[in-house]
């Protein structure tokens, strides 16, 4: 509801005038009587003349009518939505869209250009990187972000000397066997030795020929959804890398697969080859963090340097 526009100072000032005015000649007419009734204490305020009220001013018509804006009432359950995506975290997305006024269309659960130009609108309205795609900031913005926490699955610290299946040293955020989380959908795709890596739980099973999980840890994938789904395969190893831009070191490095920014694969929590100083900590491991390759604590990179042999199956979710 539109509120009625309050009158401004000069108006206020005018009208206080014209009040006084009004009771100056009050006293005269009433003469004594008045004076009498004020020594008396039973004079009571001239009453103060009544503005007429001001007309209401009607807003414009929005391109969306009201009653079709619905409210989000949703929360997304995959870490972000982008252009080919379908289902209900898109619908959830397009109906975020709706609310914020940026796209007036039906929600179809399809994520097509017609979402993605809303996005970018929405985007740019809220001062965000304008890519398209709807992940944790946008997301944030919109209201139906959950917490990067909700895809996570975080395992206690194993205890001192604690080892996986084959015998290799526990990391902090690393379990092995039944004390592992179940393995994620699609991680069946294929079957016999793989290494699973769900982008959405930040996580990676390494999974032997009798089907048991042999390690599963927390690591630190792209930011910049460069990584490819499906299945690939280990071509090359190397204990030692560089980063892209030849100013990072990555020990215990695992490529599977190539993209136009280079090679892709695992390797431990990269550090500035003139410092020595780690990109980032253990802890940190969960988060998206990484230009394009998958970071893994030192103890877990240096099992699946030991773990994946060239051939090696990768299914990536």
């Amino acid at each position: 509801m539109t509120r009625a526009p309050q009158p401004v100072a000069a108006d206020v000032y005018r009208r206080r005038r014209l009040t006084v005015a009004a009771g100056l000649i009050a006293v005269l007419v009433l003469g004594i009587v008045a004076v009498q009734q004020v020594r008396g204490g039973s004079s009571e305020a001239a009453p103060t003349p009544t503005a007429a009220p001001l007309p209401v001013e009607t807003a414009p018509p929005t391109t969306v009518a009201a009653e079709q804006i619905e409210p989000a009432a949703c929360m997304l359950e995959v870490p972000e939505v982008a252009v080919g995506d379908t289902g209900t975290d898109v619908e959830c997305a397009q109906r975020a869209l709706r609310a914020a006024g940026v796209m007036d269309s039906e929600v179809t659960g399809t994520f097509d250009s017609v979402t993605q130009a809303a996005t970018r609108s929405f985007q740019a309205e809220v001062g965000l990187y304008v890519d398209g795609i709807i992940g944790k900031n946008t997301a944030t913005e919109l209201g139906i972000w959950p917490g990067a926490d909700s895809f996570i699955v975080r395992t206690p610290a194993p205890p001192e000397g604690a080892v996986d299946l084959i015998g290799m040293p526990l990391s902090s955020v690393a379990s092995a066997g039944d004390d592992a989380p179940p393995l994620p959908d699609g991680a069946s795709v294929a079957s016999g030795k793989r290494v699973v890596y769900d982008r959405a739980g930040q996580r990676v099973w390494a999974i032997d020929d009798e089907e048991r999980i042999v390690r599963s840890y927390l690591v630190s994938g792209s930011q910049f959804r460069n990584e490819v789904p499906g299945i690939h395969t280990v071509y090359s190893k190397s204990e030692m890398a560089l980063g892209w831009d030849l100013q990072a070191d990555l020990p215990y490095m695992v490529r599977y697969t190539q993209t136009e920014r280079g090679h892709i694969g695992f390797h431990a929590i990269p550090s500035w080859n003139d410092t020595g100083e780690a990109l980032q900590t253990e802890d940190e491991l969960g988060q998206k963090l990484s230009g394009g390759c998958t970071r893994q604590a030192l103890l877990d990179a240096q099992f699946m340097y030991q773990f994946a042999d060239v051939g090696t199956t990768v299914i990536v979710l």
